[in-house]
């Protein structure tokens, strides 16, 4: 008679010997591997693609080689290399992270879950993780890949999103994390999830895990984890003013932090249809109407609404004397390289005016 711990160590020794032939051993995080690597491609990696990652992570290695070097660049040399992943409080907490742990930890990271999770921007799966891959410290991990592969396995209904459901998936992560061969083991079940184990079409025939598994066993596999409720996002709806100097430099603003592109170098806005002087911007307050010009609309989404933005390209000549370089002001032509950290929209009319240029 097979009992439960039993089929615990089965699921492990399955997935590590599948881990060991088709696992991933060449991600350039795994090269060279500290703490340091494998908390950024960590936070690099929550909400997106491996694929995706691997280009902004060699470029932060390159510019900030350890968490020294990262905790001594400014916040826009962080953002700027940042810009594109999205989701932009992850560079911010990874930056006050860095900080913490050159002035705190002497550089270095701290070796305990409870200690890591203390960190800005670390979690409990994140912290697992780093315990984990980086330091061999049995910890359990629960991102979204090990999450379906344990809702399979194990038919958790529910989505994962809720108390009850997460509280299941934790408990049973930690009852399949081995006593031995972590690392291997959590690269291994991260990638199960993240080439086999997918969330659609699953490649069932090639996982180690298939004859153990609830929802194969019921062909419920689509099931699997449960859905989030849907939910209408709400609409919103903003004018980027676009004010351009006769040398074709436009204005930005340093966006306060935190808050949506907290940090991040955006145009001025403004949140009425108004659009006369008075209703804009000091700058254009006081003087003549300048010659605007509406541009195509933006649909931009965040993961609890939907912006409207409405571009008004503005041609203010030369701008009044008080509208200087100041720090969180800066005159910037379209299709100039400047290590400034910009939200997806801003990069992309800059892009449209310099092709026009």
């Amino acid at each position: 008679m097979t009992n439960h711990s039993d089929q615990q160590n089965a699921f492990a020794a399955r997935l590590l010997a599948w881990f060991g032939q088709f696992g991933r051993h060449d991600l350039p995080w795994q090269q060279q591997k500290t703490p340091y690597r494998v908390w950024l491609s960590e936070i690099m990696l929550q909400q997106t693609q491996v694929q995706t990652v691997i280009p902004y992570f060699l470029r932060f290695i390159e510019h900030f080689p350890s968490v020294e070097a990262l905790a001594a660049a400014s916040e826009d040399d962080v953002l700027h290399l940042w810009t594109g992943l999205g989701y932009y409080a992850r560079a911010r907490n990874l930056h006050r992270t860095a900080q913490r742990i050159a002035q705190d930890h002497n550089g270095r990271f701290p070796e305990t879950t409870e200690a890591l999770e203390a960190l800005p921007g670390i979690g409990r799966s994140t912290a697992g993780a780093i315990a984990s891959l980086a330091l061999g410290i049995r910890a359990p991990i629960l991102d979204g890949n090990v999450k379906r592969v344990i809702a399979r396995h194990d038919a958790v209904e529910g989505w994962p999103g809720s108390a009850r459901t997460l509280a299941e998936l934790w408990r049973l992560s930690e009852q399949h994390t081995p006593y031995e061969r972590v690392a291997d083991y959590t690269q291994g079940i991260m990638d199960l999830g993240a080439t086999v184990c997918t969330r659609q079409k699953p490649r069932c025939a090639r996982c180690p895990l298939m004859e153990t598994c609830r929802a194969y066993q019921r062909a419920e596999q689509a099931l699997f984890p449960g859905r989030k409720p849907r939910k209408t996002l709400p609409e919103r709806k903003t004018f980027f003013l676009l004010f351009q100097r006769d040398d074709g430099a436009l204005l930005l603003e340093k966006r306060p932090s935190p808050g949506i592109w907290g940090g991040l170098w955006c145009f001025p806005e403004a949140v009425a249809a108004d659009l006369t002087p008075a209703a804009l911007h000091p700058m254009v307050a006081d003087g003549p109407r300048a010659p605007r010009t509406e541009l195509e609309p933006i649909r931009h989404s965040f993961s609890h609404y939907r912006l409207t933005i409405f571009p008004v390209l503005i041609a203010i000549g030369q701008p009044p004397g008080t509208v200087a370089e100041v720090n969180s002001l800066r005159w910037v032509k379209p299709g100039a390289q400047v290590p400034l950290g910009l939200p997806a929209p801003v990069t992309h009319l800059m892009g449209t005016l310099a092709q026009k240029d």
